[in-house]
């Protein structure tokens, strides 16, 4: 399971590094400032999460524990949630799909807390691993 956390990392990274090009160029005059500054909170948050994946990946070899299993669960759960939300609602003007407001408005903090979740589990691995 580890190295499927690294692969996906390691894709949802690339993947982050261009729609953060995607947005600074093709959007910029598409987008309003809020909605660019939203779009790009969605590519900083899917790279931060995507590193802790690769980190899940790195850890494996150190930590066995189905708690670094969990985190990574939650971190992949997160980047979709959150960030897949957050970068629809900026888009949501340009893909004429306003009305989603009201369904991507609360998945949005759904995904927040998955990746708090995953921070968390990361923790309990990272304590139990420090007690050996």
């Amino acid at each position: 399971m580890y190295k499927i956390f690294f692969l996906i990392g390691s894709l949802l990274a690339g993947l982050a590094v261009i729609l953060g090009a995607f947005g600074a160029h093709a959007l910029k005059t598409k987008f309003s400032t809020e909605n660019l500054q939203i779009f790009e909170t969605a590519v900083r948050y899917q790279m931060y999460h995507s590193i802790a994946l690769i980190l899940i990946f790195i850890l494996s070899d150190k930590i066995n524990s189905s708690l670094l299993n969990y985190s990574g669960i939650f971190f992949l759960a997160g980047i979709v949630l959150f960030s897949g939300s957050v970068y629809l609602l900026s888009c949501r003007e340009l893909l004429g799909i306003e009305e989603w407001k009201n369904i991507l408005g609360p998945i949005t903090p759904l995904g927040g807390l998955c990746l708090i979740t995953g921070w968390v589990f990361l923790i309990v691995a990272s304590l139990k691993y420090q007690m050996k």
